[in-house]
């Protein structure tokens, strides 16, 4: 499991432009579901040849981050 810290405080526009980034520079993505907790926080779910992406805009943790079965620097040289 990888995991990309984004941002280190919860941030819906930051969230929504980091979900755009990957559908535009992974062209083979899958948009899942997107999850939302009590507390406001979001999950953005992916998969990308039978493997998870989860873009998470977290209150609890406060931070915006990524959990993924893959590498994703390549995409974003």
């Amino acid at each position: 499991m990888f995991s990309y810290n984004i941002c280190t405080q919860a941030d819906k526009d930051i969230f929504e432009k980091q979900c755009k980034a990957l559908e535009k520079n992974i062209p083979e993505i899958q948009k899942g579901k997107k999850l939302e907790d009590v507390d406001g926080s979001e999950t953005q779910l992916y998969v990308l040849n039978g493997k998870h992406i989860n873009v998470h805009n977290s209150y609890y943790i406060d931070a915006v981050f990524i959990d993924s079965e893959i590498k994703l620097e390549s995409y974003f040289d």
